[in-house]
């Protein structure tokens, strides 16, 4: 499984996959840190390492079935299309996976924006507080949808198994490691938090795409994506520059200059 480390060639593939894991994973991280902090204080740090510790375990368990990976893309039935051309679609697990992932992964974010906009009125008076386990089970689910992209990523872009593990271990090891910070900021800041369910609708839609066999270019997601964080990180600064900002008095107590 080492033998890669005397080849070069395996390093630049490594680094490679490394990056792209770790920005395909941010999305895993966004959606971790909104679940957990519903839950209480004590339990979001756990509820963020276990969903992280069940990404990689994921990630591991189909680079092993590298096999079956690479068989989700075969089609297993077929649709008629409907338009004017009546093609047939065929129909992969990846596909079935990735277009009931983003189906789920749209329900829980527009939810979560409703709650946010319109609260909890016409629910009842009681909040209902969502316990760890159901926390994990959603993490659980979202994690099989992203990492099924992600080790599809991995296999098209290195032969080695060992490659492929260590660049999805290092990636979940990073994310480990800043995902407390993110969630922090994200929590800190409700701006942040709408802006971030917004991504994950947009994720959600590009993944029932993918899974319709319409292909979109994950570079004009993520330019989407970075332009809206570019913009909010400057309304952040002049919010914070304006709140800091002393008052001028202008006068003297009767208004004299």
């Amino acid at each position: 499984m080492f033998d890669w480390l005397s080849d070069p060639n395996a390093w630049v593939a490594l680094l490679t996959l490394t990056l792209l894991e770790i920005v395909l994973g941010i999305d895993n991280i966004v959606f971790i840190s909104i679940l957990s902090n519903k839950l209480p204080e004590e339990q979001r740090q756990k509820a963020r390492q276990i969903g992280l510790m069940l990404a990689l375990v994921s990630r591991v368990l189909l680079l092993l079935s590298i096999n079956w990976v690479k068989s989700a893309v075969t089609p297993i039935f077929s649709l008629p299309f409907a338009g004017l051309s009546k093609e047939i679609r065929d129909v992969s697990w990846r596909d079935l996976i990735l277009f009931g992932g983003g189906l789920f992964l749209i329900y829980k974010s527009v939810k979560e924006i409703h709650e946010k906009l319109e609260g909890h009125e016409g629910h009842g008076d009681v909040k209902i507080t969502p316990t760890l386990s159901s926390v994990l089970i959603q993490i659980m689910i979202l994690d099989v949808v992203f990492s099924l992209d992600s080790v599809i990523t991995a296999v098209g872009m290195a032969d080695d198994i060992g490659v492929m593990i260590t660049a999805v271990v290092i990636a979940v090891a990073f994310m480990l490691l800043f995902a407390g910070k993110i969630s922090a900021f994200v929590e800190r800041h409700p701006t942040v938090k709408m802006l971030a369910l917004s991504f994950l609708v947009l994720i959600g839609v590009n993944l029932i795409a993918e899974g319709a066999g319409q292909h979109i270019e994950k570079g004009y997601t993520y330019f989407a994506m970075a332009f809206a964080i570019g913009v909010e990180m400057l309304n952040l600064k002049l919010k914070s520059r304006t709140a800091a900002k002393p008052v001028q008095l202008r006068g003297g107590p009767f208004g004299e200059p």
